[in-house]
C-alpha cells in the first residue's frame, strides 16, 4: 500500500499541533491542563513539576515532527524519535490496564491522544524510511550503472 504523502503530512500534522497544544498548555496552565484531560486526576495528585516536565517532552515532540517536515535529510531520525516516545507512553497506558491499574474503558477514551499519534508516528516513520532507502537504492543503481 502506498500513502500520499499529503495523507503522511496530515499525520505529522495531527501530532505537530497536538504535542504543541499540549506542551503550550501543560507549560501555562499545567494544573488547568491536569483538571481539563479526562482521567488524568485519576492517575494521581497533581503536581505541576511532573505535568511541566511531561510539557517540556511534548514540545521537543512537537518540534522533531515539524522541523522534520522542512527537513527531509533529517525527516527519518527527528520522526523515529519523536515516535518512540509516543510509542512508550502508549504502551504504558496499555500496561496499566494490562495490570489492573486503569479499566479498559480508558483504551477508548485515551485513544485520540495517547495511541492515535503513535499509530501516526508509527506510519510517517516507516514511511520515512522507505523514501530513504529508495532514494539510496536509485543513488547505488545509478552509480553501478556508471
Amino acid at each position: 500500500m502506498q500513502l500520499s504523502r499529503y495523507t503522511v503530512y496530515g499525520m505529522v500534522g495531527f501530532n505537530t499541533l497536538l504535542a504543541a497544544w499540549l506542551c503550550l498548555h501543560m507549560l501555562y496552565d499545567p494544573e488547568g491542563w491536569y483538571y481539563f484531560v479526562p482521567g488524568v486526576t485519576d492517575t494521581g495528585m497533581f503536581n505541576q513539576h511532573f505535568v511541566r516536565d511531561i510539557g517540556i517532552i511534548q514540545g521537543f515532540i512537537a518540534a522533531a515532527f515539524a522541523i522534520g517536515l522542512w527537513k527531509p535529510q533529517r525527516r527519518l531520525e527527528l520522526w523515529a524519535g519523536a515516535t518512540l516516545w509516543l510509542i512508550a507512553h502508549a504502551t504504558f497506558h496499555l500496561w496499566e490496564v494490562a495490570v489492573g491499574i486503569c479499566s479498559s474503558s480508558v483504551i477508548i477514551r485515551d485513544f485520540p491522544a495517547v495511541s492515535l499519534p503513535a499509530i501516526f508516528g508509527i506510519i510517517a516513520t516507516l514511511w520515512a524510511a522507505r523514501r530513504v532507502t529508495g532514494a539510496a537504492g536509485r543513488t547505488e543503481s545509478a552509480t553501478l550503472r556508471a
